[in-house]
């Protein structure tokens, strides 16, 4: 059974199995916010998913996280629809995410509405790496 649960303080070993890039100290915020989640079929991690609030008041998503052996089977584009609702619900009309460049995750965004919004070099900074492209959905 697929399940998209928002992460708790007991989640956080299968947390960081995944997410290698979230600081610590931040999952404390992340898990009292209610700004990341779990994404688990039959009983198992799978992904996770986590997002910060844009000029604080538009929801960021900062990351999905799928397992390879997972990918492909729809639960990406499930957990980011559960997302979506969630940030609907709460009251927000749009989200924003963004990937590389390089990356094949543009992609699946698009297949699921959202839009290009220009990109962002993060050349001759301590953060170099491809251009970061912004993608936009309106709820």
């Amino acid at each position: 059974m697929f399940i998209v649960t928002h992460a708790t303080k007991k989640d956080i070993y299968d947390y960081f199995q995944i997410d290698k890039h979230l600081p610590k100290w931040e999952y404390e915020s992340k898990i009292r916010d209610k700004r990341c989640y779990i994404i688990g079929y039959n009983k198992k991690t799978i992904g996770v998913m986590r997002y910060n609030l844009l000029f604080d008041s538009i929801p960021f998503l900062t990351l999905i996280f799928v397992d390879k052996p997972y990918r492909n089977k729809g639960f990406g584009k499930q957990a980011l629809q559960f997302w979506e609702k969630e940030m609907g619900q709460l009251g927000h009309k749009m989200v924003i995410t963004s990937t590389q460049i390089d990356e094949e995750a543009q992609h699946f965004y698009r297949k699921l509405g959202y839009i290009d919004k220009g990109g962002l070099f993060f050349d001759n900074t301590p953060f170099e790496q491809p251009q970061e492209l912004f993608m936009v959905k309106v709820l």
